[in-house]
């Protein structure tokens, strides 16, 4: 099989002579501190060898409890926030039907993604659609009290027991978890759960090829062994002994680093030419916003969809500031195929592309763009994968998170903690006086009133 393929030489034109060659001995320097657990965050290290350390009788378990939840359930959801749903949703709007929400079938469940918000009408409409359908719902918190997701599996267990009834709810609900506390390891004994466990040493945004994703990404149908398989392999591919210029993820880490450090790059959008893989782009957001903006550093991580954001967002790539760089993800050949048509009257001008592929012209959209925006002043990295499928995706994923843990100590941080994601929650438990937080409380009642 083939592998992904990296192209940086739209990018490192932008860097002075021999700059990304200058990375070679820390980019070795990082792999090996994290081979060897000497960096920050070592206690998070479990992503590096999870792929080759997943085992077929662990990928059979997961694949009998989603073949339980499709038989049993029209619908399954999905509750989790951040990368205790992102890589899932990732790899199923990839690998789905475009229009699932239309097309009814009968082998596999919709999935559907809650507890990532609380918004009140979604959730009142995701439990007014539920009310008709047999469901299930896979509740994914190693705590089990992160607000957005406590709060809608409450919501769900609920609705699930009172349509069905207790002991029926208890075969269509599954928790990932802790492997011994927390408040959902708790409740998931106490009613009987299924369960699946959240490693220790894995950090949510690093969890897609845990039970986090593939127990959601079996339930929709797709090929976790094949998705593993890819991430396995990438895993090889990127390990410490390969030489730096075969070494995509090292490649990619020095670029970027060059990119930001020496040409002033402080924002990579990451783009693509396909819309399946929007989220992702989402994913690929989170693993490098949360690993790397830490000490007032970090390369600001955006994506966009071409060409469709092309009608947006292009001017302001093409000629705005000049603080960007592109990752372009683009894939070879698409799953399916389909004519440009002839019409007689032409009268949109088209019968030039008459009997083409529509991919061709993406393609030619995706080299006009790149052309353009080089030249403007954008550099261009360019990660391309023959189609899409599991075991590319798979391939896909562990190339990023191998390349965000090199380049978070390129950076000099700790990509693996996320100190201030807490900074909202506290002010929330404040505002909401939650049990604990009087003293806060009180401190914000009265900055709020000099404020106003």
């Amino acid at each position: 099989m083939q592998n992904i393929n990296l192209d940086i030489t739209k990018a490192a034109q932008f860097l002075s002579e021999g700059a990304v060659k200058a990375y070679e001995s820390k980019v070795k320097a990082a792999q090996e501190a994290l081979e060897n657990g000497t960096c920050p965050g070592n206690d998070f290290l479990g992503w590096i060898h999870l792929p080759s350390e997943t085992t077929e009788a662990f990928l059979d378990e997961v694949e009998a409890t989603a073949k339980v939840l499709r038989e049993k359930c029209e619908v399954v959801v999905v509750a989790g926030i951040g990368g205790s749903y992102l890589g899932a949703r990732a790899v199923i709007e990839a690998l789905g039907n475009s229009f699932a929400w239309l097309v009814n079938d009968k082998k596999n469940p919709t999935i559907v993604f809650a507890g990532n918000n609380i918004g009140e009408d979604y959730l009142a409409e995701l439990t007014d659609y539920l009310k008709d359908k047999k469901f299930g719902v896979i509740n994914i918190s190693k705590s089990g009290t992160t607000t957005e997701t406590a709060l809608t599996f409450r919501l769900l267990k609920k609705q699930c027991e009172d349509q069905i009834g207790k002991e029926a709810a208890k075969e269509v609900i599954v928790a990932v978890t802790d492997a011994t506390k927390g408040a959902a390891r708790a409740a998931a004994d106490k009613e009987g759960y299924k369960t699946f466990v959240i490693p220790d040493n894995v950090g949510g945004r690093f969890s897609v090829l845990t039970p986090v994703g593939l127990l959601p990404i079996a339930v929709a149908g797709f090929d976790i062994k094949a998705l593993v398989k890819g991430a396995a392999d990438m895993e090889k591919a990127t390990a410490v002994d390969v030489p730096f210029e075969q070494n995509i993820s090292a490649l990619y880490a020095a670029v970027r680093n060059g990119l930001y450090a020496e040409a002033g790059k402080k924002i990579e959008i990451v783009a693509n030419f396909q819309p399946k893989l929007h989220f992702m782009a989402e994913w690929w957001k989170q693993l490098f916003g949360e690993s790397e903006g830490k000490d007032n550093k970090g390369i600001f991580p955006a994506a966009c969809d071409f060409t469709t954001d092309l009608h947006s967002m292009g001017q302001w790539i093409q000629q705005g500031e000049r603080s960007i760089f592109e990752t372009v993800i683009s894939v070879e050949q698409p799953n399916k195929k389909l004519l440009f048509p002839h019409d007689d009257e032409n009268l949109d001008g088209l019968n030039f592309l008459e009997g083409k592929r529509v991919d061709e012209v993406n393609k030619m959209a995706e080299l006009g763009t790149r052309l353009a925006h080089v030249d403007g002043g954008v550099p261009n990295i360019r990660i391309s994968m023959p189609e899409l499928n599991e075991y590319y995706l798979g391939q896909l994923i562990y190339f990023f998170e191998k390349a965000c843990g090199i380049s978070g100590q390129l950076l000099e941080v700790n990509a693996f903690n996320q100190p201030g994601v807490e900074a909202y929650k506290k002010n929330m438990f404040a505002l909401l006086n939650k049990p604990g937080y009087e003293a806060d409380s009180k401190a914000i009642q009265e900055r709020l009133a000099q404020e106003k």
